[in-house]
């Protein structure tokens, strides 16, 4: 039996019935202000409106005075309060779209009417649905972060740059005390972004303190002991140890402030900490990093045994679990190739974390940033930081290695580190002599238990291994 077409009178009831839906959709309140209760579409709108000149203020706010906003919607209250109220918006949408559908009268309509203006309000409530759930997301991730950057830094410019002291660590339980086994110095030029860093060996010897720092009357001729015991990774041991010299502060991380910046003689801004339980997580998040290896890197090896090997190779895709090894990996190496491969690591995490995929992962970045970073960078230079960061994207990263031949760990030459930081930092590129550095990339390393070996660790005998005589050929970051 052929369809009975619509009848003038339902067409325009149709028409209307569509007016109610879209206009409640993009209006909330309109419908109920003239065809329903008129108290509540006056709320309504007066709620949106509010809501509005909110958001508006808020596109200001970052546009005039980023730093404040920034580090506003970085408190973690703030943005969880946020986060209820897209929801509680979003239901309060969705009452009024259904109202306005009720006082469409669809049951008057032809059945394909009917059908097109049910389905028609669905479709919205679905798509506003998915844009409140990417919404309340970002305002989780946005929390996450806010918890990392709790501030206490120097924000003050150290002529012109930021300096920032990297550390990664393994708090593990197996340990005694905290050991930053990766230690460098990241000197950021506030202006262009250009970036060396500075890295120290773990195992660096009669390290000096300040005039001004409490454990420099400890040890005026610097941390030195009689079985050379005495290294630079120890120092954080050390301050918690003297912890009633640094009353009300981190004794651990302040002594280690003062040796290294009396090491490299420049001041230093913040400091950010990678508890190296958790780092192959952040790496997984940003879906591994790619690398150019020119040798096997042993996985596992002291005191457990080798299961496999990092296969050298041009744009090799690492995931967490082998970026952490190539970085942490000290068999058939030494602490020097460590440190290259250590900012290989991390020179690929800056330049290869595109802004797709951090938009795409935002929360599974910001919830491993949060279980595993440490740092005293307020919330407020968040934005700024963010802004060199891309400008470093397009950048090549130079290094300084304090290591053999330059310096000799058990005996350094402390002026001639501080002369090469001088002297880099003085050049017009920011490029480290040739003498003592290469541009090369890196990351923070540790030891923890081995993991089981993934498919990418062969478990076939390597090459037998010879010492590396260009550390800057070890690896490279892929273009």
């Amino acid at each position: 039996m052929p369809a009975i077409p619509p009848t003038d009178a339902q067409r325009v009831q149709q028409r209307r019935a569509f007016g109610f839906v879209l206009m409640s959709a993009f209006l909330p309140g309109s419908v109920q202000t003239f065809a329903g209760n008129g108290a509540l579409g006056r709320f309504a709108r007066r709620v949106y409106i509010s809501a509005s000149v909110l958001l508006v203020l808020a596109v200001v706010g970052l546009l005039l005075m980023r730093g404040f906003t920034t580090g506003l919607l970085l408190t973690p209250w703030v943005s969880g309060l946020l986060t209820f109220l897209f929801w509680l918006l979003f239901a309060f949408w969705v009452v009024l779209l259904l109202d306005a559908w009720r006082l469409a009268r669809p049951l008057r309509l032809a059945q394909r009417g009917r059908l097109a203006v049910t389905v028609t309000a669905l479709l919205l409530v679905f798509g506003l649905g998915g844009i409140t759930n990417l919404a309340a997301s970002a305002f989780t991730g946005v929390a996450n972060m806010g918890e990392v950057f709790r501030g206490g830094g120097d924000t003050r410019l150290k002529e012109g740059r930021y300096n920032i002291l990297l550390l990664g660590a393994d708090a593990a339980d197996s340990r005694e005390g905290l050991r930053p086994d990766s230690i460098n110095v990241a000197s950021i030029d506030a202006a262009t972004g250009s970036t060396v860093i500075f890295g120290l060996p773990r195992n660096l010897q009669r390290v000096p303190f300040p005039d001004g720092s409490p454990l420099h009357g400890l040890y005026p001729d610097g941390y030195v002991c009689g079985d050379g015991a005495c290294m630079l990774n120890g120092i954080w041991t050390l301050g918690e140890d003297h912890e009633a010299l640094y009353p009300g502060r981190d004794a651990g991380l302040e002594a280690t402030k003062e040796a290294v910046s009396e090491t490299l003689g420049i001041e230093l801004n913040y400091y950010a900490m990678v508890d190296m339980q958790g780092f192959s997580s952040l790496i997984d998040a940003m879906g591994g990093i790619r690398l150019d290896i020119s040798k096997p890197i042993p996985i596992g090896g002291g005191s457990t045994k080798i299961s496999g090997y990092i296969q050298p190779g041009q744009d090799v895709l690492l995931d967490g679990y082998h970026a952490l090894w190539f970085a942490r990996s000290r068999a058939e190496s030494n602490d020097y190739e460590r440190m290259v491969r250590q900012k290989c690591v991390m020179s690929a995490m800056v330049k290869q974390l595109d802004p797709v995929t951090a938009a795409l992962s935002f929360v599974e970045l910001s919830e491993a940033g949060r279980s595993i970073l440490r740092t005293d960078i307020p919330r407020g230079e968040v934005m700024a930081f963010a802004e060199l960061a891309l400008k470093l994207k397009d950048q090549k990263i130079a290094s300084v290695n304090f290591a053999p031949p330059l310096i000799q760990s058990a005996d350094p030459d402390f002026d001639l580190i501080r002369a090469t930081v001088d002297e880099t930092l003085g050049s017009p590129e920011g490029q480290a002599p040739q003498s003592s550095a290469s541009p090369v990339e890196g990351a923070p390393a540790t030891d923890s238990e081995t993991p089981t070996a993934s498919p990418q660790a062969e478990t076939t005998e390597a090459a037998p291994y010879t010492e590396t005589g260009d550390l800057a050929a070890v690896c490279s970051v892929s273009s």
